[in-house]
């Protein structure tokens, strides 16, 4: 057996050197109609290259295997004009301009929200979408936009997002923390929210449209996009004096993209606390033997703390805890600590302790001295955290340490009022087939997807 593999292997290669076909060339399988989908992004006359021991009619001797066709052949029976029209685009446009006869759903509602923020938005405007400024949107967000927010805008070559009626609960929830309304018997508010739900679900989405919100009322925004990279790469070490880990060059990175946006602020803003700020190492440097700690001096701004954690990686750590006891005591302007990726912080990290010269023991989030500084949310702050399961970082626990029991809140997946918008959204895009688009159909789409926003993305250009 073996020696008759490697015999066809060796006939395989010996017919590829001498043979005239380009190594591109598929097999495509001709079974279902998604054959006609891959036809019309052939090019060139590429044949198909025989699988040894093959014969012309695509059938293996011996044994029995897929039936394939060739590109050609599909090629020529699909209508490959109207099909590069409805291919899923790539790269990012232009906001079309606005026509009234095409921004609508069925029923003759509108489509698209003519408001010109996110604080005009009332719940009336649920299930419409607004369009953004691609130099605002990034000016608001320079830490990074989350993930599935890129994959939207560059598929359906637009930079709009969907208004959902989670959100703006999830905003006016914070908007009455600040500014109170003089009624008495409205919903709870909660100053600390945990995100959860299902994989794929607008958490991270809905999260980074607060931070937008957020900042343009002029609130001081923590913004951490990326939690995952507190716990991941770069240099570590333990501090003798804590017996937690240190990762100052993770401790600069976050100062950086702090002060991106926050740099008004936190200029304006004095430094409240002269405790000394502890010393440490960096990366390749070991600790100063001169001094031990150092002072901010007097008159100093929360703009000048920050840039001595950046310009000096000795204290970028420091610095850090010596940050968030500071933004605990401002009381000028709004802050709200927004943590992306927060359930990486309670399981285990990619850092290890070395125990024996052949064993070793993982590092858990919470002995990381800048992740055990700001993963609590016992305290007076407003924080909200988005779990990211697409992650796998495994299942945890209801009760949460350093969590308020009745911080999680559950955020849903697309109702199906939701989801007809959406998809009126991919046909207004033109990535549905509008003689093919009908009730029926997107509704085999949400009910196949259960609501899933990236499921509905994938399938609505097999409608």
């Amino acid at each position: 057996m073996l020696r008759s593999l490697l015999a066809r292997a060796a006939r395989a290669a010996s017919s590829y050197g001498r043979g005239s076909r380009s190594p591109s060339a598929l097999l495509v399988p001709a079974a279902t109609g998604l054959a006609s989908h891959y036809s019309s992004k052939a090019k060139g006359n590429a044949v198909p290259a025989k699988k040894p021991g093959a014969t012309g009619g695509g059938k293996m001797k011996g044994r029995k295997g897929p039936t394939y066709a060739k590109v050609d052949d599909m090629a020529a029976s699909a209508p490959s004009a109207d099909d590069a029209e409805f291919e899923l685009p790539t790269d990012p446009l232009p906001v079309p301009p606005f026509d009234p006869a095409l921004d609508v759903r069925p029923g003759g509602r509108p489509l698209f929200c003519r408001k010109d923020s996110l604080s005009e938005l009332t719940h009336k405007d649920a299930c419409t979408y607004l369009d953004f400024s691609v130099d605002e949107l990034k000016a608001k967000l320079p830490e990074g936009l989350p993930v599935g927010m890129t994959e939207e805008f560059e598929e359906t070559r637009r930079w709009a997002v969907l208004v959902r009626q989670s959100f703006l609960d999830l905003r006016d929830n914070f908007r009455r923390i600040v500014d109170p309304p003089s009624w008495t018997n409205g919903p709870k508010v909660r100053k600390q929210i945990v995100l959860d739900g299902p994989v794929s679900c607008g958490k991270s989405i809905a999260l980074a449209m607060l931070v937008y919100w957020a900042r343009t009322e002029g609130w001081l925004v923590f913004y951490v996009p990326n939690a995952r990279e507190w716990t991941r790469g770069g240099f570590f070490y333990k501090n003798a004096q804590t017996s937690l880990w240190d990762t100052p060059v993770h401790a600069t990175k976050i100062l950086q993209d702090f002060v991106k946006f926050n740099e008004p602020h936190l200029q304006k803003l004095p430094v409240q606390l002269f405790d000394p700020i502890p010393l440490g190492e960096a990366a390749g440097i070991i600790m100063r033997k001169d001094a031990d700690s150092m002072a901010m001096p007097e008159g100093s701004t929360l703009l000048d703390l920050v840039r001595t954690g950046i310009e000096v990686q000795h204290a970028a750590v420091g610095v850090m805890i010596h940050l968030r006891k500071e933004l605990s005591m401002v009381k000028d302007v709004p802050v709200l600590f927004a943590i992306d990726q927060y359930n990486s912080w309670f399981t285990f990290s990619e850092y290890g302790e070395p125990i024996t010269a052949r064993s070793w023991r993982p590092i858990h989030a919470k002995e990381l001295t800048t992740v055990s500084a700001y993963r609590s949310m016992m305290h007076n702050d407003m924080m909200v955290g988005a779990f990211s399961h697409s992650m796998a970082v495994g299942k945890l626990r209801k009760e949460l340490p350093d969590v308020p029991l009745d911080a999680r809140v559950l955020f849903p997946r697309y109702s199906l009022d939701e989801a007809e918008a959406v998809c009126s959204y991919y046909l207004r895009q033109r990535l549905i087939r509008r003689d093919a688009f009908s009730d029926e159909k997107w509704k085999r789409i949400y009910y196949l997807s259960y609501g899933n926003g990236k499921e509905m993305r994938w399938l609505v250009p097999f409608i």
